[in-house]
């Protein structure tokens, strides 16, 4: 029986990048802000409206260099979804911080002003990184209102929301470029923002903190740029995005349909559909143990995987977060969401046989 892959890898092929890579070898400038690296940052900004961009080696530096370039006293406290990828409390941590973890709304599964609100009121709250969970765009607005009425800076991590999210004037944007995402580059990240001192802030940390005027480290920073190879793939990718997207678009209608139909009593995150997301997940039944379900799709060669499980804090390396309330929407999605397989060559027969192969499965369960 022919496998199904959860996740296969999106890329620009090699007659794709033969012209980028033959100006590398013209310019022999390989790294350190070169010109491809400042052309994927030009191509970048123009689809965020009076932002800066600087692009990152990752995007998982790319939030623990917004939260250095804030300059947050040592030890700040940090509001964060408990529902998140591990990668948003590693970054965290790595800039010397304390998490907070709070409750995520049970329809679009992301931490909104409204909860943070909640948790600034009852205890100390120094930022916030908002997550884009799943790819589905927070409200940049929103955020931008929060931070100016409450004073407290907010980052959106929105590793998995390019071409999602849009960028607002307060708030910083971070987004991953990895091979997984809608749009990947192998590795690589941007972070965008409307106020551009926190992004140029971020670009001199990108350099080991070394000023670009003085040639001074007054901040240490950390080497976080992008290679000019990688932003070859990244202006290859670019160019490629509109058709590409408008292809995931179309799959993942047409996989929730089967799926619907299939399946009685699945739930779906509300998101915009007119995004393109990279993971197609799915709230099995109540009662439904994930685990069991995956197993039954695993003995008929389909790749399941348990996004955002377990929640943030209850990984060991952060147990002593801090918890902003109750913790009910984030238990309640966690303890039934399931990553089900979705990339562009899951054709409809594929999407047929998941459809069944999970039907099966829950009705086993």
């Amino acid at each position: 029986m022919q496998r199904i892959p959860l996740l296969i890898p999106d890329m620009p092929q090699t007659d794709e990048l033969i012209g980028l890579l033959r100006e590398i070898d013209q310019h022999r400038w390989y790294t350190n802000f070169g010109p491809l690296a400042k052309r994927f940052e030009a191509q970048l900004a123009e689809g965020f409206a009076d932002a800066a961009v600087v692009s990152l080696a990752n995007c998982t530096l790319a939030l623990e260099l917004l939260l250095a370039a804030r300059g947050l006293p040592p030890a700040s406290t940090i509001l964060v979804p408990a529902l998140t990828f591990v990668a948003t409390g590693t970054a965290i941590r790595r800039a010397g911080h304390r998490l907070l973890v709070a409750d995520v709304d049970p329809h679009s599964w992301t931490l909104t002003p409204e909860i943070a609100r909640a948790a600034a009121a009852a205890q100390r709250v120094d930022c916030v990184i908002a997550v884009t969970a799943l790819g589905c765009p927070v409200d940049a607005a929103q955020w931008d209102a929060f931070s100016a009425q409450t004073g407290i800076p907010v980052i959106v991590d929105a590793a998995g929301a390019f071409g999602n999210q849009g960028a607002g004037q307060r708030i910083a944007v971070a987004f991953s470029l990895h091979a997984t995402k809608t749009m990947g580059m192998g590795e690589g990240g941007f972070a965008v923002s409307g106020d551009a001192g926190w992004i140029e802030r971020v670009r001199c940390l990108s350099n080991f903190g070394i000023d670009p005027v003085d040639f001074k480290v007054h901040q240490a920073g950390t080497n976080a740029k992008l290679s000019e190879y990688h932003a070859a793939v990244g202006l290859a990718a670019l160019a490629r995005w509109p058709e590409r997207a408008t292809l995931r678009r179309a799959r993942a209608n047409a996989y929730r349909q089967r799926l619907q139909a299939a399946c009685a009593g699945l739930a779906f995150q509300q998101r915009p559909p007119e995004g393109a997301y990279a993971a197609f997940c799915v709230l099995l039944p109540p009662g439904a143990d994930p685990a069991r379900v995956g197993s039954h799709l695993a003995a008929e060669s389909i790749e399941t995987r348990r996004w955002y499980w377990p929640p943030l804090h209850l990984h060991p390396a952060f147990a002593d977060a801090g918890v902003a309330g109750t913790l009910d929407a984030t238990l309640a999605i966690s303890s039934r969401l399931l990553g089900l397989p979705f990339h562009l060559d899951l054709d409809l027969p594929g999407m047929d046989r998941v459809a069944q192969t999970l039907a099966r499965a829950l009705g086993a369960a």
